[in-house]
């Protein structure tokens, strides 16, 4: 009897799907949670291509306490977990404490960084109320909450977008340390892994041989999220596939808004540079862009609807103090 072509497809699709769903829910796979902010969804993507079977079970962390969960309730709904995977959260998500308070009563809980690289985009910044981590309060910008600290402080000294524009140049990031922040970024990312027991300055090292490995400020690509997620597994006693996850998972984050890296800092680190910036977008559907000139428009016109005090920044506030950048601003 001869199959015909569609019939046949049909039925090397339902054989698959059959193959793959005994695959992911395979009854004696370990169980894994994976805790943590937007990076977390890559973690856990990662760990099911590297540990076949596994039963993963991803909690965002603006989850965590919702309708008055205590951390004690949310501890037991993770006992049933052969593995606990988190990133650090502070206390403010439960009124009992954060994530040391958790591992105390989860002691098999591995805690893995939240990874922050400021080097390739020294001019993203977030503007408005940080001082509660659980519940932020923040200016929006055309790219969601990522402003451009020059494009804000100039505003702020009251210039006009054309002479905005007219900063974007290699002198001006010379004169702001854009052109000389790898160090502090690397000794920042560096230290804060260091202080939960997972140090990544080896991985940094690989990292930056690889050329650029960051979206933006917070978002890794997803060999990054991948190498975290391999060493987990290895340090939790489970031999992860030696496969490079990003050839296998799609990259979720290329979803959410992407930074440029300026043409002279790009020049710096050999990767390639532009002023094109990206808006978040839903799955699926196309990429929305936009120029410097679009996106500083923007911007401002964001800023004059908002009231002037919600505009702070840790980064403009020291420029503000200092009569030299003034200088260079006042002088475009």
């Amino acid at each position: 009897m001869v199959l015909r072509l569609p019939r046949l497809l049909k039925a090397v699709s339902r054989s698959w799907a059959g193959r793959r769903g005994s695959e992911e829910v395979a009854p004696n796979g370990p169980r894994i949670a994976v805790i943590g902010n937007c990076q977390a969804k890559g973690v856990a993507e990662a760990v099911r291509v590297l540990a076949p079977g596994a039963r993963v079970r991803l909690v965002p962390m603006s989850t965590l306490g919702r309708r008055g969960q205590g951390l004690g309730a949310f501890a037991a709904t993770l006992e049933q977990c052969d593995h606990v995977f988190s990133q650090p959260f502070p206390t403010g998500f439960f009124a009992e404490g954060g994530s040391e308070a958790l591992r105390e009563r989860l002691p098999r809980m591995r805690l893995f960084p939240s990874i922050v690289f400021t080097a390739f985009h020294p001019d993203a910044v977030y503007v408005g109320d940080l001082a509660s981590v659980a519940r932020v309060k923040l200016v929006p910008s055309p790219l969601g909450t990522y402003h451009s600290a020059i494009t804000l402080f100039g505003y702020l000294r009251g210039l006009p977008g054309e002479r905005i524009l007219g900063l974007f140049r290699e002198d001006v990031f010379a004169r702001l340390g854009y052109l000389d922040a790898w160090d502090l970024a690397a000794a920042d990312l560096i230290a804060s892994s260091r202080a939960i027991g997972f140090d990544l300055s080896e991985d940094l090292l690989r990292w930056s041989r690889g050329g650029q490995f960051m979206h933006n400020i917070n978002h890794p690509r997803l060999n990054v999220l991948g190498d975290i997620a391999a060493r987990l597994l290895r340090e939790a006693g489970l031999a992860p596939r030696p496969v490079a996850v990003e050839a296998y998972a799609p990259d979720a984050l290329l979803d959410d808004a992407i930074w440029p890296v300026y043409p002279p800092v790009a020049t710096l680190y050999g990767v390639a540079g532009s002023t094109v910036f990206k808006r978040r977008q839903r799955r699926g559907a196309p990429p929305e862009t936009l120029g410097l000139d679009a996106f500083v428009a923007e911007s401002l016109a964001i800023y004059r609807t908002q009231p002037r005090e919600t505009l702070t920044c840790h980064r403009v506030e020291h420029w503000a103090g200092s009569p030299e950048i003034r200088s260079l601003f006042d002088a475009a």
